[in-house]
């Protein structure tokens, strides 16, 4: 039996789900995604459980911390050529030519930008801002095209996919069937996107992460760990 639980502490909420299974002692773990789960003993009383929370609660927050810190990250650019950024997990530097018309091109290691004045630099950003967000879409499409068969037979029904700037989060998932992907996701390799649909996908069955949502994860991409793993450590560009 699972149950969703929550403890104020100082001036944060702490949010947990307790899995109650044939054991004899109660545990804490907290995901990469934040969630706190607490594994207890059948028959385990709630006050015995919200003590252990509380006693945890310092080290909940600072796990949580840790891993906030994995997520996307802003890096301050300048628009300019010989940066560097990146698309499906390889690197590209830009090159920035002055022309009349505006536009954007990807050619072997370069993202060749052409605007009326390169000082412009904030056209420049605009320009590869936009790129980033419409290839984000095509490809987001079209892996979830790839990775909704793996939960098809579920009864899941094909959901509705959104791009959305999100600063600590690489994707979100509702009850009503939207999933949300964070755009600077396009900058990382398939399979780290296909983890994160993957990711979401699965909550459309299991709403939460309880025990059962993990299990169906394990079932949908046994190596999800590992594409987590490379995921976190992923450097944007």
């Amino acid at each position: 039996m699972t149950i969703n639980s929550s403890l104020p502490f100082g001036n944060t909420i702490i949010e947990y789900c307790i899995d109650f299974a044939q054991r004899k002692t109660a545990s804490i773990e907290v995901h990469p995604d934040q969630g706190v789960m607490v594994k207890a003993p059948e028959g385990s009383q709630l006050e015995a459980i919200e003590d252990l929370v509380h006693k945890r609660a310092s080290w909940i927050l600072k796990q949580q911390q840790k891993f906030a810190s994995y997520a996307p990250q802003d890096i301050p650019r300048q628009y300019v050529s010989g940066e560097s950024y990146r698309y499906l997990g390889r690197q590209y530097r830009l090159k920035v030519l002055e022309r009349d018309e505006p536009s954007i091109r990807l050619e072997r290691s370069y993202i060749y930008i052409t605007v009326p004045d390169k000082r412009n630099t904030k056209q420049v950003q605009q320009i590869l801002e936009q790129w980033y967000r419409d290839a984000a879409k095509a490809i987001f499409q079209e892996r979830l095209s790839v990775c909704y068969p793996r939960i098809e037979r579920l009864g899941v029904l094909y959901p509705t996919l959104s791009v959305r700037a999100m600063k600590t989060r690489w994707g979100s998932c509702g009850q009503s069937g939207l999933i949300i992907l964070n755009p600077r996701l396009v900058q990382t390799p398939l399979d780290c996107i296909d983890y994160v649909l993957l990711h979401e996908l699965c909550h459309l069955k299991e709403h939460n992460h309880s025990k059962n949502y993990y299990h169906l994860l394990d079932q949908i991409l046994p190596n999800w760990r590992e594409r987590r793993e490379k995921l976190n450590k992923f450097e944007l560009g």
